[in-house]
């Protein structure tokens, strides 16, 4: 019988898709992801080879749910931090520095190598993980559109420009910042 780590089988779950994930990441600093394996994965982790069968049915798998425990725990500090903004121009400083700011910490995208290695089923499923993202961004452009602080004429390409002024690792948050509320009219 396995070793369960961790005072319960929940924490015994969660502990291992959290080495699971840091595998991954690992994996994927060194290698592309067709060649890794799930036997890769479980070694790195630390867990038996056919245990990891127990938590992903594939490498896909492991992919998807990692990308939904990143967005998880963007999504909280995201929100925590939008608490204490003053107004939808407030709101829209603490998003583009909250993005910036833990972009380090957190894995925004794998990159088209690897979606192009998924499944269609996978990918409509990482898409989810996205909106959630979007709609925090939708809900920020449309309170200051609202409350008169914004100018917007068509909000879905408004959030594609300000998602891709974040995506630049050579400007500072200062700059994007401003560049972003100058284009809201704000």
């Amino acid at each position: 019988m396995p070793k369960i780590i961790g005072g319960s089988l929940e924490q015994h779950r969660e502990q291992t898709r959290r080495r699971v994930f840091e595998a991954l990441s690992s994996l994927l600093a060194e290698r592309s992801f067709d060649t890794v394996t799930m036997a890769d994965l479980a070694s790195e982790a630390g867990i038996g080879r056919t245990a990891i069968y127990n938590h992903f049915a594939d490498k896909d798998a492991v992919v998807v749910a990692f990308a939904g425990a990143e967005t998880d725990r963007y999504l909280a500090r995201l929100g925590t931090a939008l608490e204490r903004a003053t107004g939808p121009a407030d709101a829209m400083r603490i998003y583009i520095r909250e993005h910036m700011d833990s972009s380090e910490e957190f894995h925004f995208g794998f990159g088209p190598e690897l979606y192009g290695m998924l499944s269609r089923d996978s990918i409509a499923e990482i898409r989810e993980h996205v909106v959630a993202v979007e709609t925090v961004l939708r809900t920020i452009i449309d309170d200051g559109v609202a409350a008169g602080v914004f100018t917007v004429e068509d909000v879905t390409a408004t959030m594609a420009l300000v998602h891709s002024s974040l995506s630049t690792r050579r400007v500072t948050a200062e700059a994007v910042e401003r560049f972003v509320l100058r284009a809201l009219g704000a």
